[in-house]
């Protein structure tokens, strides 16, 4: 496949559909929880809405220690990518025939669950498809980010139009559909995959099945106990995500930094990889905005008019794919083509992180527009610097994380990586909380600054932080 291993075909092929799935989902999601009952929605206040969404996208990210942990300890990468593609595609069910608050923490639940199954192990299954030093790695990844973005570009374009013409639980329909062709491509394929990620390399001790069993049910226990008495609030939901994905990504770091099973080359590479997370949270809290304030902003603020024909304001969601997917092929070559001498990762990591916040400056220009007239065009060309922004930090993120891992904790180490996006994720619904139409100067103005100087200060200690990676580009 383009020179690839032929198994990030199949794996690409997951990624798109889980992509599609998910995107479709969440880009309508927010308009679902705040849309009044006369359109179709549950009537939440729209602050709750767009922490509710923040939120879930931070319970994703942080499901995926659950995934990256069954799969080193109990089922391996390639099964687990299989059982959590199912939960995903249950939950979509639930949401499609389920009404109300039931179907929504149902579906939600069980859509988070899964997706963590599939995001911790399929970045992680490609990985061992390449050699350590391989020149191709950063290709490779790009290309599984094109996929993923071609899922995340169909989604919302399917799901808007079916939420606004037949109402949202058709939206969500699709995106079981999506689910559904994804499994059933990833077990025509499996072969392709020569085997890789097929046993946990860390299984567990029978005799620890009961320990692990009553943890779980104490886990079951407590979330049904702080739902029942209400000592968790809506409202709180994003805060909470927050502060529990900050409290387990230190918990793991401190794992990975004392465990036995980890080398003192290793042991160098995860401190390293300290800065790389911290990165990935600013970025992750402005670009994750696409669904939380950008979603308000272009309900509210956009015109969607486009020759005569007004599209739905779900397609905020699939504009920036659309460059991704022009751009990200271009970068792929690229990679592959400057091999060595390309830029190292923490100063790619530098560049992402100062691009967002130039993209978030761009709107502070737009604020002069009054009403809903911002012309869509003008926001599609500030999604250009969000995917040149996104091909500099995501795929390289993911590419870095497989080498930066200590042996014993692969699929665990993706996990990690991806618990930055879900604490950043879960910012980026707090953050939403203050935006308002009207104070957009303010607003846009002090969050691009912010990511812009963060940015600088990385590609300051870019130096230190290739030093500490020990060798690995």
């Amino acid at each position: 496949m383009f020179g690839h291993p032929v198994g990030l075909a199949n794996l690409l092929g997951v990624e798109m559909w889980e992509r599609f799935s998910f995107y479709g989902m969440l880009t309508i999601l927010g308009y679902y929880l705040y849309f009044s009952v006369t359109d179709g929605g549950l009537q939440l206040p729209r602050t709750t809405a767009v922490g509710i969404v923040g939120a879930y996208g931070g319970l994703v990210y942080l499901s995926t220690v659950l995934g990256g942990w069954v799969a080193d300890r109990l089922l391996g990468m390639e099964r687990t990518i299989f059982y959590g593609g199912v939960c995903v595609l249950a939950g979509h069910v639930v949401l499609a025939v389920v009404p109300g608050m039931t179907g929504l923490a149902a579906g939600l639940l069980s859509v988070a669950v899964g997706s963590g199954g599939v995001k911790a192990n399929a970045a992680a299954l490609l990985g061992t498809l390449y050699q350590p030093a391989d020149p191709r790695r950063d290709g490779g990844f790009t290309l599984f980010y094109f996929g993923a973005n071609l899922g995340a570009l169909i989604g919302p374009l399917v799901t808007g139009l079916l939420q606004t013409r037949l109402g949202f639980h058709y939206g969500f329909g699709a995106a079981a559909v999506g689910m559904a062709a994804g499994l059933a491509q990833y077990l025509m394929f499996r072969r392709n995959l020569g085997g890789a990620g097929r046993g946990a390399p860390h299984p567990l001790p029978p005799s620890r099945y009961g320990r692990i069993a009553a943890i779980a049910l104490g886990a079951v226990v407590v979330i049904a106990a702080v739902t029942a008495t209400g000592w968790v609030r809506l409202d709180d939901l994003a805060e909470v995500t927050a502060a529990m994905l900050v409290a387990v990504s230190v918990g793991y770091f401190v794992v990975l930094l004392s465990s036995a099973k980890v080398t003192g080359a290793e042991r160098l590479r995860v401190r390293a990889f300290v800065a790389i997370f911290l990165a990935n949270v600013v970025f992750a809290a402005l670009f994750q905005q696409i669904f939380t304030v950008l979603a308000v902003y272009s309900a509210e603020r956009i015109d969607w008019s486009v020759s005569g024909w007004t599209a739905p304001p779900s397609l905020i969601g699939s504009i920036e794919p659309v460059w991704l997917i022009v751009l990200a092929p271009l970068f792929a070559a690229l990679w592959t083509r400057l091999g060595s001498r390309a830029p190292s990762t923490p100063h790619k990591m530098a560049y992402a992180v100062v691009g967002i916040g130039v993209a978030f400056l761009l709107f502070v220009p737009l604020a002069g527009f009054t009403g809903r007239s911002v012309p869509v065009l003008l926001v599609a060309a500030i999604m250009v610097v969000v995917a040149v922004a996104e091909l500099l930090l995501a795929p390289i993120g993911m590419s870095v994380t497989t080498q930066l891992a200590p042996a014993a904790f692969r699929a665990q180490m993706m996990a990690l990586y991806f618990f930055s996006v879900g604490l950043g994720t879960a910012i980026s619904g707090v953050l939403g909380r203050f935006y308002a139409p009207g104070h957009e100067v303010v607003y846009f103005g002090l969050s691009g600054a912010v990511a812009v100087v963060a940015g600088l200060v990385l590609f300051a200690l870019a130096p230190r932080i290739s030093t500490l990676m020990n060798g690995v580009h």
